[in-house]
This record gives structure tokens, C-alpha cells and sequence, in this order.
């Protein structure tokens, strides 16, 4: 059987790849695993917005329910909220069916811990080896199967707890805010004004289908306009899930997740808040981060991609920030895992704090051109031992020297391998990156 978990959880075309059936098998396999023996246990579920949601959390809480445990339904709701919801109710697991910035037709399960953190590589693979389920297997009857119970207070709990990140109000504030008709759709603008902001809600109200179309923190070119076209003070946009968020400056620049780490990180070690001046991010974070942060006297640790490897390093180092260019960013004394609307708060806040505008506070860093080619294959494993690829790769790497870097990886959640090349140049960039992704395309695709 082919690997099911990628960098964030399992994920495919929802009713092909990801069916009923696996839902059901992974919500009993994983209620079997994260529940301690002869308990009775409960799990939160929450999804997003995607239309296959309805059979798949129906699919999802039958498995769950037929291992003996309870379900706390949380509905739709973001994903770092179920993170720090499992925590707050006490329960044994959370489980999220959201295919986070993927398009509607995709969707996916995530699993986390009692403590809200997403569950480790070997409790993954444990969960797929016993997914072949003994349907001789004695199972619970009568008053030990589970039940499900609406978790009502939900979003309130998580809405407290977004608002309680940040000390005082964020009065002032005008923010265009894309929700990409996903799950936040109206916890996000909610937090906001309650902290005092004038909000412009953009992309509120899904269908089931229109999660990611042409909106949200993949497609910033809607928010960028709008934001240059408003008198407001910056925008932001999430992903489908929210668990990432890209902001834009007032004059309608983008500002990536490593702009908004490297802001926070400052901020943090002015205040004496950033433990051992370290920050973690991962391998496709800009070389122009790193040489921002050694220029402030903050050093920086690399990790895979995947949130849940910035996680496991920020643990390891006693770091309490840490995250993704792509807007995961972790506030570990907030929540364990990336949370968009929490990374949101904590961006206004060091805006409101330091008196500066949005467009002031990205000048601490200088972004290297970098280009990004993704790459169609029929079967991304096979990258690891064409010799013919990494032939070119060291080729290229001869021609960029010390003034770049090349990254070519398989992505954690599609068919695709990801060609990334930072240069001195922009030109550059794109004719090295080029060269590698036609070297892909003709041997794997």
C-alpha cells in the first residue's frame, strides 16, 4: 500500500482517493489508538467548508463511534482551533477533515494528540498498518459505542482564546481580510472586531465548492488589489482551513510568512521574549530571512517541510517561534501548531506597538529572487534515485555558487515535485530552475 500521510495528514480527490471507507477506517483505527485501552474517550471533529465534508465527517464519526468512543462535534470551524480545542476539552484526540489550500475536489484528515499537537510519523505509520481492519475483530456493543454530542460552545472557546493572545485592543485599524470561503468565513472577521478593527470581509460565503477558487493566501493577487484600492492599514488572507495567513502592506505588497516571522522574531528579542534569540523555519524559507536575522543577532534553524517538523524542533530547542514562508507560523505560547488567525493578531500587534506602518516593518528584510516551479509526475518517489536529476541539480549548483541555492523535493500532498531556485539574480533563477524542471518533466512525468 502506498503511503497514506504526507506532510499534513492524508489528502486526495475526496470519493476517489480519500473515500467513505478509508474515513471510516481511519476515524476507528485512530479513536483505537490515541484513546487509552478500557477508556471510554472523546474526540473533537471539525472540518471545513469543502462539499464532501458531509459524508466524510458522517464517515469519520461512524469509525470513531464504532471504536467505543465519543464524538464532540465542532463543526465547521478552523483548523488551529481544533488544535487548541482537544487541549481545552480535555479530550483525547481532535481530528480535522480539511484539504487546507488544495482546490474543492480535494479533501483530508489530520490528526491530533490530547495535547493539540499533530500526531508523530510513527503514530501515522501505526495507524496504516492497522487499517486493514480483522472484521472479526470483537468491537463494542450496546452502551460502549460511542455517541456524538454537539460541541455548541465551539467557537466561543476558540474566539476567547484568539482574542486573549494580545494584550489591549487594535481600535484604529482598518483590514481587508480574504477568508477564501473556507472555515474561518465568520470566525475570522468576528475576532477582529471584537478587538475594535474595521473589517472588510472578502470571500464569505461558500458553497461547498468555491473554497480557494481564485481567492485566499494562493491566489494574494485579489487581496493586493483591494488593498491598494481601500484606505486601510494592511490585508490578509487565509487559506482554506486557516491554518496559514498572508498579509499585504498597505501600499498592496505581499508579505509572505517569512516577512511576517522575521517582523515577530525582532519584535519578540526587543521585548525579551524570543528564548535563546532562536526562530525555526524550514528549507524553502528565503535565503534573505536567514541574513536578516544574523544581521539582528537571532539565530535560525531548518527544518523539512511541515509544520509539525517546525513543531518537533521548536521542542527540541526551547524555541516559541517557528513556521512556514507559506504563512504557517507557530506561536507555541498560543497554540501548537499554525494558526492564521492567531499569526494575524500577533503581526497587528507588533504594528500597533512599534507606531510603524506594515510597508516600514518588511524593510528589516531583503528578499533573494527565488522562483518556484511545480512540476506534474506520475510517481514523485521515483525522484530520490534518478541519477540523471540530481546530475543537473549538482550542475546547477555549480553555477549558482555561494550567491544561491537549489531545493528540488517531492510535495508532502500532491503528485508534484517542487523545483525551487534562489539566485542573485532573477534572471538567473528562472533559467536554472527551468533547466532542472525540464530534466524532471522528461524523467518523471
Amino acid at each position: 500500500m502506498a503511503k497514506l500521510f504526507g506532510t499534513d495528514g492524508v489528502r486526495g480527490i475526496a470519493n476517489k482517493d480519500l473515500s467513505a471507507e478509508l474515513a471510516f477506517n481511519l476515524g476507528y483505527v485512530g479513536a483505537s489508538l490515541l484513546v487509552p485501552s478500557g477508556k471510554k474517550g472523546k474526540i473533537v471533529i471539525g472540518r471545513d467548508t469543502r462539499i464532501s465534508g458531509d459524508f466524510l465527517e458522517s464517515a469519520l464519526i461512524s469509525g470513531v463511534c464504532s471504536a467505543g468512543v465519543d464524538v464532540l462535534r465542532a463543526g465547521i470551524i478552523p483548523t488551529p482551533a481544533i488544535s487548541y480545542l482537544t487541549k481545552d476539552y480535555s479530550a483525547d484526540g481532535g481530528i480535522v477533515i480539511s484539504a487546507s489550500h488544495n482546490p474543492a475536489e480535494y479533501n483530508g484528515i489530520k490528526f491530533f494528540g490530547p495535547s493539540g499537537f499533530k500526531i508523530s510519523d510513527e503514530l501515522e505509520d501505526e495507524i496504516e498498518m492497522k487499517l486493514d481492519l480483522d472484521e472479526s475483530a470483537e468491537r463494542p456493543t450496546g452502551g460502549d459505542v460511542g455517541v456524538v454530542k454537539e460541541a455548541a460552545d465551539a467557537k466561543e472557546r476558540y474566539i476567547e482564546h484568539a482574542v486573549g493572545t494580545i494584550y489591549g485592543e487594535l481600535n484604529g485599524f482598518r483590514v481587508v481580510i480574504d477568508c477564501a470561503n473556507g472555515a474561518s468565513y465568520k470566525v475570522s472577521p468576528r475576532i477582529l472586531r471584537e478587538l475594535g478593527v474595521n473589517v472588510l470581509p472578502l470571500n464569505t460565503e461558500p458553497n461547498g465548492l468555491n473554497i480557494n477558487e481564485m481567492c485566499g493566501s494562493t491566489y494574494p493577487e485579489n487581496i493586493q488589489e483591494i488593498t491598494r484600492s481601500h484606505d486601510v492599514d494592511l490585508g490578509l488572507a487565509h487559506d482554506g482551513d486557516a491554518d496559514r495567513v498572508i498579509a499585504v502592506d498597505e501600499k498592496g505588497n505581499l508579505v509572505d510568512g517569512d516577512f511576517i516571522m522575521a517582523i515577530c522574531a525582532v519584535y519578540l528579542k526587543e521585548i525579551g521574549q524570543l528564548p535563546k534569540n532562536t526562530v525555526v523555519t524550514t528549507v524553502m524559507t528565503n535565503l534573505g530571512f536567514d541574513l536578516a536575522m544574523r544581521a539582528k543577532g537571532i539565530n535560525v534553524i531548518k527544518t523539512d517541510v511541515g509544520d509539525k517538523y517546525v513543531l518537533r524542533e521548536m521542542l527540541r530547542c526551547g524555541a516559541v517561534l517557528g513556521g512556514e514562508q507559506s504563512g504557517h507560523i507557530i506561536f507555541l505560547k498560543h497554540n501548537p501548531t499554525g494558526d492564521g488567525i492567531i499569526t494575524a493578531l500577533q503581526l497587528m500587534n507588533v504594528i500597533r506597538d512599534s507606531g510603524k506602518k506594515l510597508s516600514e516593518l518588511t524593510s528589516i528584510m531583503t528578499r533573494l529572487p527565488q522562483v518556484l516551479i511545480n512540476v506534474e509526475v506520475v510517481d514523485k518517489d521515483r525522484l530520490k534515485g534518478n541519477i540523471n536529476i540530481w546530475k543537473t541539480v549538482e550542475e546547477a549548483e555549480k553555477k549558482l555558487g555561494e550567491k544561491g541555492r537549489i531545493l528540488v523535493r517531492p510535495s508532502g500532498t500532491e503528485s508534484l515535485i517542487r523545483v525551487m531556485v534562489e539566485s542573485d539574480t532573477k534572471k538567473k533563477a528562472n533559467i536554472i530552475a527551468e533547466e532542472v524542471a525540464d530534466t524532471v518533466k522528461k524523467e518523471l512525468s
